[in-house]
C-alpha cells in the first residue's frame, strides 16, 4: 500500500483507562484439543488514544479483541469496560452495555441496502429506543465528511463512504470505546487511508478511544500505539509506531518464531 500516515498529536493530559484486562485466559477444547489462544493478558486503553494490535495468524490479537468487546466470554482473570466488570454482568446487562458503551467496526460493512446513509447511522439507536445527540451526530458526520451523501442509500456510495457510514454508526451512540477488524481489509490503498486518517481524527477531535487489530504496519503507523502479541502473549508495546519500525518489529518477531 503507498497511503502514508500523518504522525498523531500526543495526548495533551494523562487520560483515563477507557478498557483493561488482567491476567485475561482463554481457552478453547479441552485434552489433546485444549488451545490456549490468551495467556495471562493485562492491558489498558486509554480514553482518546488509538491502539493498533499486531501480530502473527493464531496470536491472539482477534481473540483478544473479541473478549475485550464482550463478544467472547474469557476463561479466567478479567476485563472492564470503564468500572464495569464484564464477567459480573448476564446476558441482558451484557447485551445493554455493549449497545450503549462498545462501538463496533469490522470488514463487512454491515450495510442494510433499503436503507439510506443516515437510517444507517442511527438504526442501533433507533432500536434502541433513542434519539441521537443531534450535535454530536454532527461533528461526526462532518468529521467523516459524509454530509452530502446521508440521502444515499449504500449502493450509490463507494466502498471507502460505505465503511465510513459503518464508522459513523459505531461513533454515534458516544460508546466509550470502538474495536476494529482490520476495518480497511476490503478497502483499497486511497479508501483505506482516508478511513484510517478519520479514526486518527476521531481521537483528536472527538476524544474517542478505538482499538484496531490489523496486520499492515502502514496501517498500524496511524495509531499512537500498537501492542504486538504472539502466541497468546503481549510481547512488545510501542508509541508513535512508523510503518517502518511496525515493520521492523514484525520481522524481528518472524525471526525469533524461525530459531524457536
Amino acid at each position: 500500500m503507498s497511503y502514508a500516515a500523518a504522525r498523531p498529536a500526543p495526548p495533551a493530559s494523562t487520560p483515563t483507562v477507557a478498557a483493561r484486562a488482567e491476567g485475561l485466559c482463554k481457552v478453547y477444547g479441552q485434552g489433546e484439543t485444549r488451545v490456549t489462544a490468551l495467556d495471562a493478558v493485562s492491558v489498558e486503553f486509554r480514553q482518546g488514544e488509538f491502539t493498533a494490535i499486531m501480530g502473527p495468524s493464531g496470536s491472539g490479537k482477534s481473540t483478544l479483541m473479541h473478549c475485550m468487546a464482550g463478544l467472547d466470554t474469557v476463561s479466567s482473570g478479567s476485563v472492564r469496560i470503564g468500572d464495569v466488570e464484564l464477567s459480573s454482568l448476564n446476558d441482558r446487562q451484557l447485551t445493554r452495555l455493549r449497545r450503549d458503551r462498545v462501538g463496533f467496526v469490522f470488514q463487512a460493512f454491515n450495510l442494510l441496502p433499503t436503507l439510506t446513509a443516515l437510517e444507517n447511522i442511527t438504526l442501533p439507536l433507533s432500536i434502541a429506543g433513542r434519539r441521537p445527540d443531534a450535535e454530536w451526530m454532527q461533528r461526526i458526520v462532518e468529521t467523516l465528511g459524509l454530509s452530502g451523501r446521508l440521502g444515499h442509500r449504500p449502493s450509490q456510495l463507494s466502498g471507502g463512504q460505505q465503511q465510513r457510514v459503518a464508522v459513523a454508526r459505531a461513533l454515534t451512540s458516544r460508546p466509550e470505546i470502538v474495536f476494529a477488524d482490520e476495518p480497511t481489509g476490503n478497502l483499497d490503498s486511497r479508501s483505506g487511508a482516508e478511513l484510517l486518517g478519520f479514526l486518527q481524527e476521531s481521537t483528536r477531535a472527538l476524544r474517542q478511544t478505538v482499538v484496531m487489530v490489523t496486520h499492515d504496519p502502514v496501517a498500524a503507523s496511524y495509531a499512537d500505539r500498537v501492542v504486538f502479541l504472539a502466541d497468546g502473549r503481549i510481547v512488545d508495546d510501542m508509541h508513535g509506531p512508523t510503518a517502518d519500525s511496525v515493520l521492523n518489529r514484525m520481522r524481528l518477531f518472524d525471526a525469533k518464531g524461525r530459531t524457536n
